[in-house]
């Protein structure tokens, strides 16, 4: 299993406690994608932002490639074993793109040459857009740009949290079938959270919290 969470648990306590997040267990397998759906305030991204060390559960433990996560161990796991796509994009507004999608691999101290970035920009049809810094962008260029930097550091595991939210409708369909495009070919995991039926339609499996 590339990924595997047993009863995660999690509540927030200001101004009064509220459970989000009540014994939730899945397990993900290499090349499978699954889609996490429900209303908003359910705990899908506090899921998404446990199952990718962002955040601690209050209870349960997760598994990356057979390795639990601890407090000593999250960082790196994170760096070389997860890729994060975001809804708001949380792009380096002043850099350009190519900038953008290496710079995990130089947070991680790993291989950042332009010969890289390029060939992952290619992947996502944004080699045209390489030198424009990214607020020049428009919002599908910049998801683009986000799921090439995402797939930077070879990650096992792709988590994208609602990646077709702040698109208009053909944008988002377009950017959700690339993202499950790109992980299919690689053979990566994706956990995805979204409100978009038709993308999590799309998926191996859906869940509902």
């Amino acid at each position: 299993m590339t990924l595997v969470a047993n009863g995660l648990s999690k509540s927030f306590h200001y101004p009064e406690k509220i459970t989000v997040l009540s014994d939730i267990s899945l397990e993900v397998k290499k090349g499978e994608s699954i889609a996490i759906c429900g209303r908003s305030g359910s705990g899908k991204t506090t899921l998404l932002h446990i199952l990718g060390t962002l955040e601690k559960a209050d209870n349960g433990e997760v598994f990356i490639q057979g390795q639990k996560v601890t407090s000593q161990n999250a960082a790196s796991l994170r760096q070389h074993l997860i890729g994060f796509v975001f809804q708001s994009y949380n792009l380096l507004e002043d850099f350009t793109a190519l900038e953008n999608v290496l710079m995990p691999a130089r947070i991680a101290r790993m291989s950042a040459d332009r010969t890289k970035g390029m060939k992952l920009l290619e992947q996502v049809r944004m080699t045209h857009r390489a030198d424009f810094p990214v607020k020049l962008l428009s919002g599908g260029e910049r998801q683009r740009i986000a799921i090439a930097r995402a797939l930077c550091n070879n990650p096992e595991v792709i988590l994208a949290d609602e990646p077709s939210g702040n698109l208009d409708a053909a944008n988002g369909k377009i950017i959700g079938s690339l993202l499950l495009s790109l992980v299919r070919e690689r053979g990566k995991s994706l956990i995805l959270v979204t409100h978009d039926e038709q993308l999590a339609s799309l998926c191996n499996r859906r869940y509902s919290l």
